[in-house]
């Protein structure tokens, strides 16, 4: 990777923010399939490897491990301080450890990278079995497969069932794939902020997305890893429009307003503090992601429709056996609530739709962290007396 100085002085990002062999392993264990994984769209990926981390103790039968999935640029430092090996503190850090929602002393918490993801998961930043790295080759993923790659993560760990599945946004169709293809193995399930299946708008607003990284001339059909040079440029707009997308209106107004960038004069080449607010958050993700990787896991939230070969989306919430809450956040622009009503409303073991109150936007399930803890404690300590188990009146 390169981070060479341009002639401005500002050493360039590097090709990749790929976690990489010779990398501090962090927190970090990793789970190696010894078989090729069958994919859905078809063919088989090889040389499956998924990092994960884990807080706690597993029971000796196993009955207290909680699954959590994470969103696009999350990973599975869920838990614990920035530092080696860790670009970025967890992203539920108030939710996971001693005395907190998801108390270590009582629960074993797993969090896998999702399968073609960056920071030590097979993706397209890693390398083959021919020793190449995957880059543009990298195949077709569907959330099922990352699913399929994550149970057999659980076997080996010896879990035959979750205590509770929670993910939000692409972690919770992750999380719903689960209970709908393993319900036997989801003891309970909490879905934040997600759908049963992309919509129409979302699928376009990941499409710009994706054409923005490969539009970047140094993108080289996903052929960039060893060059230098990675499509930053096109990584960091990307972001830009994604996380546009992630927070609301009103949030944006309050904070930003029209002021200014400090003394900088947005009539004379200067920028908008909501600019800077994007330029910020553009400059952060080029350095701890992979371009082949968003486009990788972007591609697979568009291809997510739980009730693709099953008779459709209804028939396929029929499925779920678990105690199940589904929480919106009633700001979020990307995710709307009408979505998450549907799956509460299709699963028949699933209560009431949640709410969280948020001014944030879709972020708000990762920001509002003491209204996620109310509802991992009301599924968690009660989760069969609390919620109806089996399916709804009328």
């Amino acid at each position: 990777m390169s981070t060479a100085p341009t002639p401005s002085g500002v050493p360039l990002p590097p090709a990749t923010g790929a976690w990489q062999e010779g990398d501090p392993p962090g927190r970090r264990q990793w789970y190696e399939h010894p078989a090729p994984l069958p994919l859905e769209a078809g063919g088989e990926l090889a040389g499956v490897r998924l990092a994960f981390e884990t807080w706690g103790r597993l029971a000796p039968d196993a009955s207290n491990a909680v699954l959590v999935l994470h969103a696009l640029t999350g990973d599975s430092h869920v838990a614990g301080p920035a530092g080696p090996g860790h670009p970025t503190p967890g992203w539920w850090d108030g939710l996971v450890g001693p005395g907190l929602a998801l108390d270590t002393d009582r629960w074993y918490v797993v969090a896998p990278n999702v399968l073609g993801g960056c920071q030590g998961s097979t993706g397209p930043a890693s390398r083959s079995p021919d020793g190449r790295r995957w880059g543009g080759a990298f195949p077709f993923l569907t959330q099922r497969d990352q699913v399929a790659a994550e149970a057999h993560a659980a076997d080996a760990l010896g879990i035959d069932r979750w205590a509770l599945v929670v993910g939000g946004s692409m972690g919770g169709m992750r999380a719903l794939e689960w209970a709908v293809s393993r319900p036997e193995r989801t003891g309970a399930l909490l879905l934040l902020a997600t759908t049963a299946a992309a919509s129409a708008e979302q699928i376009a607003w990941a499409s710009i997305q994706l054409h923005a990284i490969r539009s970047d001339p140094h993108w080289r059909h996903g052929h960039y890893h060893d060059t230098g040079r990675g499509p930053a440029v096109g990584l960091a707009q990307a972001r830009r429009l994604a996380h546009l997308t992630y927070r609301s209106e009103p949030e944006l107004h309050v904070r930003f307003g029209r002021l200014p960038q400090g003394t900088e004069d947005p009539w004379d080449g200067g920028r908008y503090q909501v600019e800077s607010y994007l330029d910020h958050h553009a400059a952060k993700l080029v350095r701890r992601f992979d371009a082949g990787s968003y486009v990788v896991l972007s591609e697979a939230m568009n291809s997510h429709d739980v009730g693709r070969g099953r008779g459709g989306v209804r028939r396929a919430l029929r499925r779920v056996t678990a105690p199940t809450l589904v929480a919106a956040v009633g700001s979020d622009r990307l995710y709307p609530p009408s979505q998450q009503a549907e799956l509460a409303s299709g699963i028949p073991t699933a209560d009431a739709v949640r709410s969280i109150d948020s001014p944030h936007g879709h972020d708000g399930f990762l920001i509002e962290g003491e209204q996620v803890a109310s509802l991992v404690g009301e599924l968690l300590p009660h989760s069969r007396s609390n919620l109806k188990s089996g399916p709804r009146a009328g």
